[in-house]
């Protein structure tokens, strides 16, 4: 079985065509995961053929399964995530641009979700390129941040935690097994090589080695790249859609537009590595990316767009 592989945006994402995620064999998956690497968000829509556990085993082509601490999690299979959101049950904390749980060690590679239940209108996913971002930074900012640190934490869940001294327990105990890893501003994607910027306002807490305004000052000028437009992607949701991330190369947004609607999705989510920092002195990217930003010497009648101008 052939697929097809169609870039959706300049910078970000691609829709393949033809796979059948319930007959998957393994020069489909090599495809398929090529294809991420180089597209970080891929959209396969029409899998109602797909059954939980055979999202599962997608899932474990790329590593373990994890089970996330604080999600709601089927009984019994604790690594798929039911996100089911409605009146009666209010999405909360999808709305702030985030990778997934970068306070783990070692943050996940890949998140794939799956639609089960599609409000009316809304309810869309936003996806922004950290590889994109990166290399739209000036040299000078580049050089800046090569080679820090920051910490990250659960922070978005802790107030689950207050109240009771059998909740502050759990919360110690939480606190033990997530111990605020730090993580390289800058980071290396193990497979491609690619620079991407890997901070996000959900789990980051501050820069090592800087004052807390210093720290605080460089990480919103960090967060705002996501919310640079040319390396957005924004997804549409159909029934019975599958969508797929990579975790070491994005960030992603899911609006809080569709309440009082309901909408359903399944999650998996596999285990990653450690997160690489770039080493030695600074030195010029040279993988290639999705896109072109701030080319050294762009043609005459190219658009100067606004985060390319420099002073």
């Amino acid at each position: 079985m052939s697929i097809d592989v169609i870039p959706l945006n300049g910078f970000i994402g691609a829709e393949i065509r033809g796979a059948d995620l319930s007959r998957l064999d393994d020069a489909m998956f090599q495809a398929i995961h090529d294809a991420l690497v180089q597209y970080e968000v891929l959209v396969m829509p029409d899998q109602a053929r797909m059954t939980l556990d055979q999202q599962a085993d997608f899932g474990k082509r790329f590593g373990p399964l994890t089970i996330h601490p604080f999600a709601p999690n089927l009984a019994e299979k604790p690594e798929v995530i039911v996100l089911d959101y409605s009146a009666d049950h209010p999405a909360a904390r999808t709305d702030i641009w985030h990778a997934d749980e970068t306070y783990k060690p070692n943050p996940p590679i890949v998140t794939i979700l799956r639609s089960r239940v599609i409000p009316a209108r809304g309810g869309d996913t936003c996806f922004s390129s950290m590889t994109a971002a990166y290399r739209g930074l000036s040299e000078r900012m580049k050089t800046h941040i090569h080679g820090l640190e920051a910490q990250h934490d659960f922070k978005p869940w802790r107030n689950l935690f207050e109240g009771s001294a059998e909740a502050r327990a759990q919360l110690r105990k939480l606190e033990e097994q997530f111990p605020n890893p730090w993580h390289p501003v800058v980071r290396v994607h193990p497979v491609s090589g690619r620079r991407s910027i890997y901070v996000n306002p959900q789990f980051t807490t501050r820069i090592r080695g800087m004052k807390d305004d210093e720290s605080s000052a460089l990480l919103q000028f960090l967060y705002e790249q996501a919310h640079i437009p040319e390396y957005q992607l924004r997804i549409k949701w159909k029934q019975d859609m599958v969508v797929l991330w990579d975790n070491r190369s994005l960030q992603h947004y899911a609006p809080h537009d569709y309440y009082p609607q309901r909408r359903t999705m399944e999650r998996i989510t596999v285990e990653g590595d450690i997160p690489i920092n770039v080493s030695g002195d600074y030195t010029l990217e040279t993988v290639a990316g999705n896109g072109m930003v701030n080319p050294s010497g762009p043609p005459k009648k190219a658009p100067v767009r606004q985060f390319e101008r420099a002073a």
